[in-house]
């Protein structure tokens, strides 16, 4: 049982203890903090918040749980039903809100849920401003509305929207994809996905074969899309004779793409692929966390451009992209952020833009992958124990790699830029794991690293 609060937002298992789980009372106290906090920073009559979740079970009892404690505290609700993260963030701007809760998990499973916190131009709160959040939950210091000041509560489908302004973008071209006639199976983990990417596609003249794309919750596999969870989808693309695949997470964030020949075309490469295609039209700066492959910055150099890096996590992410101006920017893990459509990961600009780029290229996908740098990724998880000394660790990792140049923006990062070779172990800011990404020219220079990590006690 877990429960983490971090500028990912208030994220835990449902079911156990206040305290060491994602409990109702939990959900009320935080929704009360954040409504406190929006009084705080929005001082006005009015407050309005959009509210939407993704399918998991426990949503529905969340999203009650946080409408009416928003409406107890006079703020006014717009519930979004069943909507992406994105399309939540979005709306909070459409809506002219004041913010948004967003309850999804993303990739974590089934028993996971999470209030994820926006402000009002739809974006995460800063760490800065969750730790205010924090400390008013802490305090209890809130209150709640006499019975003539409760908010009111309103239903609003914001998908279609959100599909017409990704179509609608300059750099989606909707007539070069449907002379592209592509035939796409799509795996949306049981969730949300299912119910507006092939809304999407519909609009794109795009084919789709629907697998687990009923909106139930109980997720068909592991949801966080890596190879190792899409192995079913790389079938169902060979066998429908498919010109990709595509997956999702629960809650449509995140974009990983199966080839033609149910090889993986990679979460890492879908920002690659994408970077390339808007900095063919664009040309500027490039920003990816720092765990993300280098083949990104290769790309970039390959357009005149320059690719910079934040800490993990989407907040990070944008604010730098902010501070350089970037014209495109995300996360490896398979999050595009257009900043001209909006400052959020969104899986379905991703999926957009990256059809138009295969329509222009006029080949498959198996072959725009082999166009780019490759590099050959592990990505691996320890779980670790509440008294785990992370700067131990640390320390032993930088004695080993003393030779090299070691970051520790996010975690520590040990870059051997000369072998082109690089490594990362940071806490994760959702579970109570350590992640450990190693990324080389050649598997078994990456598989090495990873190896030399777990052995001689380096991490513990």
């Amino acid at each position: 049982m877990s429960l983490i609060a971090s500028i990912s937002g208030i994220r835990g298992t449902i079911g156990g203890i206040s305290g060491e789980a994602l409990t109702p009372p939990d959900i009320v106290f935080f929704s009360a903090a954040y409504a406190a906090w929006l009084k705080r920073h929005r001082p006005q009559q009015r407050h309005k918040v959009v509210v939407g979740r993704d399918a998991r079970l426990s949503g529905f009892m969340a999203n009650q749980l946080v409408c009416g404690t928003l409406i107890g505290c006079g703020i006014d609700v717009v519930d979004a039903g069943l909507a992406s993260t994105p399309t939540v963030e979005m709306a909070a701007v459409w809506e002219e809100a004041d913010g948004g809760i967003v309850l999804s998990a993303s990739h974590n499973p089934r028993e996971w849920n999470a209030l994820k916190l926006l402000n009002h131009m739809g974006e995460f709160l800063s760490a800065q401003d969750s730790a205010e959040l924090l400390a008013i939950a802490e305090r209890r210091d809130f209150c709640f509305a006499p019975v003539d000041h409760l908010g009111a509560y309103s239903q609003k489908d914001f998908s279609q929207q959100h599909i017409n302004a990704v179509i609608q973008h300059p750099l989606v071209d909707v007539e070069a994809i449907y002379r592209g006639g592509f035939k796409v199976v799509l795996d949306a983990v049981n969730s949300v996905g299912g119910i507006i990417v092939p809304k999407l596609l519909e609009n794109l003249g795009v084919a789709c074969v629907l697998h687990n794309c009923e909106p139930t919750g109980n997720f068909a596999h592991n949801p966080e899309p890596l190879p190792e969870h899409l192995t079913d989808l790389a079938r169902w693309v060979v066998l429908e004779r498919a010109d990709l695949g595509i997956a999702v997470d629960p809650d449509v964030d995140r974009l990983a793409l199966v080839c033609e020949d149910g090889s993986m075309f990679g979460e890492e490469y879908t920002l690659v692929a994408i970077a390339d295609y808007v900095l063919g039209l664009r040309k500027g700066n490039v920003v990816s966390n720092l765990s993300s492959t280098r083949a990104l910055a290769d790309v970039a150099q390959q357009h005149g451009c320059r690719r910079y890096v934040s800490a993990v996590g989407e907040v990070h992410v944008v604010a730098k992209m902010k501070e350089k101006n970037a014209v495109i920017g995300g996360e490896g893990n398979g999050g595009i952020i257009l900043p001209d459509l909006h400052y959020g990961r969104d899986a379905l600009i991703g999926i957009a833009l990256f059809l138009t780029h295969l329509a222009y290229q006029k080949m498959s996908c198996s072959q725009l992958k082999q166009r780019y740098p490759q590099y050959h990724t592990i990505k691996e998880r320890i779980e670790i124990p509440a008294d785990f000394d992370l700067k131990a660790a640390f320390a032993r990792i930088k004695e080993l790699y003393k030779g090299h140049t070691i970051n520790e923006l996010d975690g520590i990062k040990i870059d051997m830029e000369d072998q082109k070779k690089w490594l990362i172990v940071r806490p994760s800011n959702t579970e109570s794991i350590l992640r450990l990404y190693a990324e080389a020219p050649e598997l078994s220079e990456v598989q090495e690293l990873i190896s030399t990590l777990k052995t001689n006690n380096i991490l513990g």
